[in-house]
């Protein structure tokens, strides 16, 4: 899938359905891998036929309010992690294949605050290592065999 790599993050790029979210967390076809303070759960979709067309990548951002009691600090995380997103999401979107698509929620797991650049390379350090995951991925399954991670 072409995408108009502009630096925006339109809303459909963002997880907002309950049904995907249970998906993502209780449906058994996730993965997970962390850089501290960050852990990143992904499952790859595939777009049902007569379905609406799927946007490359989806996000979703969790600061729990266990680590962060005021939403000031919240919010501010949840920005870095959306605008470290925004600008390294090409990453994945170039490796999924066609009618595919990568759901990603990235969770908070630290109590402080973390500087904007160290929080950046976080995301990209995870973000690459999606990639190589599902590039992995694909070229196994060309190859003939079957793959279920």
């Amino acid at each position: 899938m072409v995408e108009n790599l502009s630096h925006r993050l339109p809303k459909q790029e963002r997880v907002c359905s309950k049904k995907l979210i249970d998906k993502l967390f209780n449906g058994g076809h996730s993965y997970t891998m962390s850089a501290f303070p960050l852990r990143v759960v992904y499952m790859t979709m595939m777009q049902d036929e007569g379905e609406a067309p799927l946007p490359p990548t989806q996000l979703l951002v969790s600061v729990p309010k266990k680590h962060f009691k005021r939403a000031v600090k919240r919010n501010r995380v949840k920005r870095q992690v959306r605008e470290a997103y925004r600008l390294q999401r090409q990453i994945v979107s170039l490796k999924v294949k066609d009618k595919q698509s990568v759901v990603m929620a990235f969770i908070w797991l630290d109590d402080k605050l973390w500087p904007t650049e160290t929080v950046k390379q976080k995301v990209e350090n995870l973000m690459q290592r999606i990639s190589e995951k599902l590039w992995k991925r694909y070229t196994l399954s060309c190859i003939g065999y079957r793959v279920w991670w």
